[in-house]
This record gives structure tokens, sequence and C-alpha cells, in this order.
């Protein structure tokens, strides 16, 4: 491959990176930090990362550059828009309104989920990723992520019931 196509392939791949984080609810300052330093990264080491797993090196390192981050500033940032939630439907306002408030309920309990959780579900249910990929991502086995996953949506729910009264 020549420079201009892996150059391009990059930058395809840094969106994919850049608009998961933002589905994530990362910030779109410290998304872009994250993006950056995750092609910064990659440029020292593309010899080394096997061409198959490149979005998912690149994702992994994304996000645990974003941790660091988290860590060092002692702060945890779930920003869910309803904007970003809501499929863009033309209906009534009243529907409009009713999904939006469902949307911001669900971000509300989500937030109350740990990382791990929020990371599992986000990945599985907004970005459509199967079991083998979200696997393949985190690099746990399979019977790990689907047991997680289960306990994710399970304290989802606890949670959703108890703030809705449900």
């Amino acid at each position: 491959m020549d420079d201009i196509t892996k150059n391009n392939v990059l930058n395809s791949e840094l969106n994919i990176v850049y608009r998961y984080l933002r589905k994530l609810g990362i910030s779109q300052a410290d998304s872009e930090d994250a993006v950056q330093e995750t092609a910064y990264k990659y440029l020292l080491y593309y010899d080394t990362i096997q061409t198959s797993k490149i979005r998912s090196w690149l994702i992994r390192v994304s996000l645990n550059f974003h941790y660091d981050q988290c860590r060092k500033h002692r702060r945890y940032d779930l920003n869910l828009n309803e904007e970003r939630l809501v499929t863009d439907i033309e209906e009534l306002p009243e529907v409009i309104f009713l999904v939006k408030e469902r949307n911001k309920e669900v971000g509300d309990a989500l937030s109350k989920l740990r990382p791990h959780f929020q990371e599992l579900l986000l990945l599985k249910y907004q970005s459509g990723l199967s079991y083998e990929e979200i696997a393949m991502l985190i690099e746990k086995p399979i019977s790990s992520i689907k047991t997680n996953l289960f306990r994710a949506r399970k304290r989802l729910a606890k949670i959703y019931k108890e703030e809705n009264h449900e």
C-alpha cells in the first residue's frame, strides 16, 4: 500500500473511532484529544499492529487514553444528549417530546452504571456490535461478555425502575 492509501485508511478509521467516542458521551474536546493521541501512537507502532485488528486497536487505545485522563483528573463524564439518542423521525411534537424524555431517563439511568457496563451496553446496542466483535475489541472471552451484558441489562433495568417508580 502506498502512503496516500494508508493515510486515507487511517483517516477513515480515526473518524469511526471519533464517532464511537462521541456516542459513548465523551465530550468533543476529549474525543478529539483521544483520537489525536491514538493517531500518534498508531504512527509510532503501526508496524507491530496486525492489519485485521487496526480498528479494535485504535478504539482500545483511544478508550485507554480517555480513561487515563479521567483518572488523572478524577472525573467520569457521560454526556448523553437527547439529540443523539432520538432518531430523526418526523412525528407529532408530543411524540418527539415523549421520546426525548424517555431517552433522558434511560441516559440518566445508564450514567449511574459502572463505566465497564456502560461501555458494554453502548457497544452492543448503540454501535450494534456482535458478542464476538465486542469480545475481540475488549480482549475478553465471549462468555464473559455475555455474562457482563446480562448483569448490565439487569442493573440498568433496576436503576430505571427505581428512578421512575415502576
